[in-house]
Parts: C-alpha cells; structure tokens; sequence
C-alpha cells in the first residue's frame, strides 16, 4: 500500500467515514438515480453475482440484492468501516447482500466468481486505476458484464462548480488538482476511461452520459432546505476541504457565499442541483490465461 492509499484509507475510517455516516441519508438521495441508471443498464438478473466495490453505506448493495434475489449474491466492499457498518445496519435479516472492508484494488477475491462488477461513484478514487481494473477483473467471469456511474467533469456539475465558485474570492486559491490524480473527477474524461478498461481487458465498452437534477439538501420549508445543503457542503466533499484549517471568519463569509448559491437554485422543501455522469458498461473478455499487472 502507497502512503497516499494508507493516507485515504485512514481517512475514510476517522473522520470523513464518520461524516458521511452522518450524512448518509442526503448523499444517498443525490447519488440513488444515478446508481439507478448504472443497473438498469447492466440489467442484473435473478441469480446473479455482483460484486458492487465502493459500496459505501450499502444503498447500491441493496437496491442489487432486490434485483438478484434470494438466489443470487452481492459482495459490497468499501475501505471505510464506519461504512459498511452502517451498511450492515441497515441490511434487512434476509437480504443476499454481504458487506466487507477491504481495498477492492488489491483484496483477496475468487476468481471468475461473479457475473457483475458494479459500482456507484466507487472506482475514481483508485491509485492505479489499470491496474485495479485488470485486478478486478479477476474475479469477473469470462463474459460477465461491469456496469459503474462516475462524475464526469467539474464545469458539468453544478453541485461542485456553484458552491466553489462561490467562495472563490473569499478562500486563497490553490493550484488546481491533477485532473487525473485520484478524486470524484478523474474519470471525466471519456477517453481516459476507455483507455483504463481497455488496457485492463475490457471489450464491448460504451461511455454515455446521463444527466440529472438532484435534491442537495432538504427540510420542511425552503429555507431549512437550503440550510441542510450548505450544512452538506461544508460537511462532506471538496468545499469541507477547501474549508478545512481556515478561520471562523473566512468558514463563516464562505457559509453565507454558498447559501447565496444554493438560493438561487430552484426547489421547494430540497434545493435541486445539477448532476453530469457518466454510466459505463463493458464486458470481460473471454481469456485462457491468467492477467499479471
């Protein structure tokens, strides 16, 4: 493990794992229709096996395990403990989902045992991306088909774009990030992921956009919606840690800057705010001998 996976792994285990947690409810209503999307593409049938990697609190684990049924299995993996706990808390008695805490880039797995790799905004975050893929792939039976959604570029999603740009002249700036650098946008180039399966093993690969309004924050009222979308902002995701070390009075100008952003949106008891993914399928090629990274 590199000293940026230890890094990542340590974070999602303190303090981000906890957060998102206690955000679960909201993060799980921006990203379900986008999850949604992801399997109806890959169309799971009764049955099958799924191995659903960067599960997070389970919602994709489960919303697979209704399709597969009661004769077919999910495995959702995530590094995060205070993750797949609270995934594990949620699990009715008799689902066939199962949930582990491992690093799905280089966990143990059994070969050629599962029908379906799929994720849901779990696979941007990897290291060496290739290498993962092909690692995965492993497990994936000759033929079986990957279906995952993964953000596509910043500019496109105004989740990310309003609150940052909001707090542009408030917060000093930074140097922007390698836009190929682990993160919730390094897999917005198209090309750049069509290189990474293929170059893994993949075939059949189609990149396709899907686009959709979400509801970032919700309450009883308008107001108390907006509230609950900047309280998400600077709880979890990159204005947390835009924000994160600075002062009070720079967080609070930062606080009142996003509000006016999300004020502008439209929605009534949630603020709706636009999402730009990409929804992914491919399919495992038929192989006689073993892949090496």
């Amino acid at each position: 493990m590199t000293a940026k996976d230890a890094n990542q792994n340590a974070g999602w285990n303190d303090q981000s794992g906890q957060l998102w947690v206690a955000n679960q409810t909201r993060l799980d209503a921006v990203a379900s229709v986008f999850g949604e999307a992801a399997i109806e593409a890959v169309a799971p049938a009764t049955g099958d096996r799924v191995l659903d990697v960067g599960c997070g609190a389970g919602a994709s684990s489960l919303a697979l395990a209704a399709r597969v049924g009661p004769g077919g299995q999910v495995l959702g993996v995530d590094i995060s403990e205070p993750l797949i706990d609270r995934a594990r808390a949620l699990a009715p008695q008799d689902t066939p989902a199962l949930f582990r805490v491992a690093d799905a880039s280089s966990a143990e797995l059994p070969e050629s045992a599962f029908d379906i790799l799929f994720s849901r905004f779990g696979v941007m975050f990897f290291d060496d991306p290739t290498g993962a893929f092909a690692h995965l792939r492993r497990a994936l039976r000759p033929g079986g088909r990957v279906a995952f959604v993964c953000w596509r570029g910043v500019a496109e999603n105004d989740w990310m774009r309003l609150p940052m740009g909001a707090i542009g002249d408030i917060v000093p700036l930074t140097a922007p990030p390698d836009p190929e650098a682990p993160g919730p946008f390094s897999f917005g180039d198209r090309a750049r992921v069509a290189r990474i399966l293929i170059a893994a093993g993949f075939t059949d690969i189609a990149i396709e956009p899907f686009d959709a309004s979400v509801p970032f924050g919700i309450g009883k009222t308008r107001d108390a919606a907006i509230d609950d979308a900047v309280r998400m902002a600077l709880e979890v995701g990159p204005l947390s840690r835009a924000l994160s070390d600075l002062p009070d009075d720079i967080r609070a100008r930062a606080s009142a800057a996003t509000r006016a952003a999300f004020a502008e949106l439209p929605g009534e008891r949630s603020v709706l705010i636009n999402g730009a993914a990409w929804i992914v399928t491919a399919r495992n090629a038929f192989r006689s001998t073993p892949i090496h990274n």
